[in-house]
């Protein structure tokens, strides 16, 4: 039987098949249109409205959740209307293209002009070139600022991981893990404002208020000190703010360390303890090499957040009695002493001092699997 090489018609003929596909061209531009028109007139509503307070929150929740959830059907729909080889091209981009668009313009785009008005007098006017970063570098209160940073990662990301990784080791064998996990683990549930608000009245001088003024006051029967403030015991105050971050990220480093060792063979362990291997020595030498993927992502991320720790030092002294760090100081020259140049130079020396963590923390990620 001889097949027709002829193609088949368009079922109602060519004119009936162009108008189809026009309305199908129009409905798909005309609907991410309407979609980008609503998302716009909601910015400005939000913006600009006097509406209750109520309404703008409502209006803000299913703007925001809405609007991308909305962005992306209608972008992916688009799409399908493209074919499969369009499609299997622009798809990717289009789940990635608003997180990336996002990305540059509240992240790069800051960066570049934070970039430029450090090179600007304190009004941002007049071009000053790098004086504002020699003075990053020769002002007696930035050097107390970087070394309080140093000593946020020595003494505070250090404890962290050593105090998270014993949590993790020694509940794993206890009856009572949950529960132990649990408590360790629900500090994280509060927020860094939250945490330096409590830990203020753990450290109030008044030993009716303050816990470690009334164990201090009880035990020795000396005067109530301000733990905070005392300024014969600078820098070492700075260990009273640093027990507010190891308490809240050993939860973190817990739960990681945790699912780790969990992931660890059990016939590698059996198989050291069968050669004569002491705990100590399967510690040491079998679960900390298979676990040190995770060991080093956990660290670099607690160093990151101690290069930019703000909240706690912010509420507790608000930066006084030495023991301001970097962000404090930025704040405090950018807003309180209205020194724009100066205060974007300590912003962009922080971001470089982050930066190199940051590489190093992707690289491991890179080269092996770290959970």
């Amino acid at each position: 039987m001889q097949r027709s090489s002829e193609k088949p018609r368009q079922p109602g003929g060519p004119v009936q098949w162009l108008s189809v596909n026009a309305i199908g061209l129009f409905t798909a531009l005309a609907i991410p249109l309407a979609t980008f028109l609503v998302l716009y007139w909601g910015f400005f509503f939000l913006r600009d409205s006097d509406a209750p307070k109520i309404v703008i929150a409502i209006v803000a929740i299913v703007w925001g959740v809405g609007g991308v959830a909305a962005l992306y059907l209608v972008a992916n729909s688009l799409v399908d209307r493209l074919g499969d080889t369009w499609r299997a091209r622009i798809q990717p981009f289009i789940f990635v293209g608003p997180a990336v668009a996002i990305l540059l313009w509240y992240l790069a785009v800051p960066s570049l002009r934070t970039l430029w008005i450090s090179l600007l007098d304190r009004n941002g006017v007049d071009f000053v070139g790098l004086s504002n970063y020699i003075a990053v570098f020769t002002t007696r209160n930035m050097f107390t600022a970087f070394r309080n940073n140093i000593l946020w990662i020595l003494f505070g990301a250090t404890a962290s991981v050593i105090f998270g990784l014993l949590v993790a080791i020694l509940a794993d064998r206890s009856r009572f893990e949950n529960i132990a996990k649990s408590v360790i683990f629900m500090p994280m549930a509060i927020s860094m404002v939250g945490a330096g608000v409590i830990w203020n009245m753990m450290y109030e001088v008044n030993p009716n208020v303050g816990l470690l003024n009334a164990i201090y006051t009880g035990v020795t029967g000396n005067n109530p000190v301000a733990w905070k403030a005392a300024a014969e015991i600078a820098p070492w105050n700075n260990l009273f703010l640093i027990v507010v971050m190891v308490w809240l990220q050993s939860g973190f480093a817990m739960v990681l360390f945790s699912a780790a060792i969990k992931g660890i063979p059990g016939e590698i362990l059996e198989a050291g303890r069968v050669d004569g291997a002491t705990e100590i020595q399967v510690f040491f030498r079998i679960m900390i090499p298979y676990i040190m993927g995770t060991i080093i992502t956990v660290s670099t991320t607690i160093i990151i957040f101690s290069l930019k720790i703000f909240d706690v030092v912010q509420v507790m002294t608000g930066g006084q009695f030495g023991t301001q760090v970097i962000a404090t100081q930025y704040y405090r020259e950018y807003f309180t002493n209205q020194n724009a140049g100066f205060g974007s130079a300590i912003a962009i020396v922080l971001l470089i001092t982050v930066i190199p963590v940051m590489i190093y923390n992707l690289r491991q990620l890179n080269d092996q699997e770290a959970f």
